[in-house]
């Protein structure tokens, strides 16, 4: 038993987003699946420890790294990613480049998620304090890579990202919530 509860899936807001391909960033013009911050997803009362301990025991998702965000533009070809604020705030950019017109700017802190499929660009814009996440891969998924949106990584990656499966539940609510519903 998880010694931490989200917060009521009833309760929760979300954002969902799709990035069109920008530059060699895919973003998510090869799956249908979208970018999704759940914002206050867990009560504040939260730690790194008890976070993994609870993702851990809903078994979508494996807990991997507890880290900032990096600043240069990233995104893993071979798994969606599953982030969570676990201290301080920060501003983080979807999309692979702040010049990218169809960039998603997000301000998140302790207790928002963000489910983030294969090919979606990120970076941290601005650390607004002692931010630190913990970040996750789908169980089983394996060796995450780092994609930098080097000149033929896209096309390199493009069949990869195409074949990846989704998560097999919502990582927070396993059976039901927003990974699932946009599964159905």
């Amino acid at each position: 038993m998880s010694p931490l509860t989200p917060n009521p899936l009833s309760t929760l807001k979300i954002s969902k987003y799709h990035i069109p391909a920008y530059q060699n960033f895919p973003n998510t013009s090869l799956r249908p699946y979208p970018l999704m911050i759940y914002h206050s997803a867990y009560p504040s009362s939260l730690s790194a420890s008890t976070v993994e301990q609870h993702l851990s025991s809903v078994g979508v998702v494996q807990p991997a790294w507890r880290y900032t965000m990096y600043k240069q533009h990233h995104y893993h070809s071979t798994v969606d990613e599953v982030l969570v604020v676990v201290n301080g705030a920060a501003k983080l950019c979807f999309g692979g480049s702040v010049s990218n017109p169809d960039k998603v700017e997000a301000e998140v802190s302790k207790g928002d998620v963000m489910v983030v499929p294969a090919g979606v660009g990120h970076a941290l814009i601005e650390d607004k304090g002692s931010f630190e996440m913990v970040g996750c891969y789908p169980e089983g998924s394996g060796n995450w890579d780092m994609c930098t949106g080097e000149d033929g990584e896209k096309d390199k990656n493009r069949k990869t990202i195409r074949e990846l499966g989704w998560l097999k539940g919502d990582p927070m609510y396993r059976d039901q919530g927003p990974v699932v519903d946009v599964r159905e």
